[in-house]
């Protein structure tokens, strides 16, 4: 397994970008399956107090030391905003989740010398792995792409 990813999934306590207050966004399921997992999770919303039952934090500075690693499940428009508040509050292990990257995002990523993932979807790596995840891991791992 990549380096990368070993290192973010290693991280226990991890800012959550990307859940919506309406509960629909794939941010808030993420959120909910990495707290089943074991992980801590402190939602990041600029707007809300609460989510999903969660306390909610304004910013990444208002969290930067409690946490390991920033998961990002955003619009790309929006992830560059997130990757230059990741830089500034000294938080460098981010998840980029699949369909937010761009060319443009990423290099943006290494510029700010992020340990990013991207292209990539963190339920199929954050142990333990289960459904349909699983049953993905075992092919992608049989091709040699794990």
């Amino acid at each position: 397994m990549d380096k990368t990813i070993q290192d973010f999934i290693e991280c226990k306590r991890l800012a959550v970008i990307g859940a919506s207050r309406t509960g629909d966004k794939f941010g808030n399921m993420a959120s909910k399956e990495l707290q089943e997992r074991g992980y801590q999770v402190f939602i990041v919303h600029p707007e809300a107090d609460e989510i999903d039952g969660e306390s909610c934090y304004p910013s990444l500075a208002a969290v930067k030391d409690k946490v390991d690693g920033v998961f990002v499940s955003v619009p790309a428009a929006q992830a560059s905003d997130v990757f230059h508040e990741a830089a500034e509050a000294g938080l460098r292990n981010v998840w980029l989740q699949q369909q937010a990257e761009t060319p443009e995002v990423i290099e943006l990523g290494k510029e700010l010398d992020l340990d990013l993932v991207y292209g990539k979807c963190i339920l199929m790596y954050a142990p333990p792995v289960r459904s349909y995840h699983a049953v993905h891991r075992f092919f992608v791992k049989l091709f040699g792409q794990l």
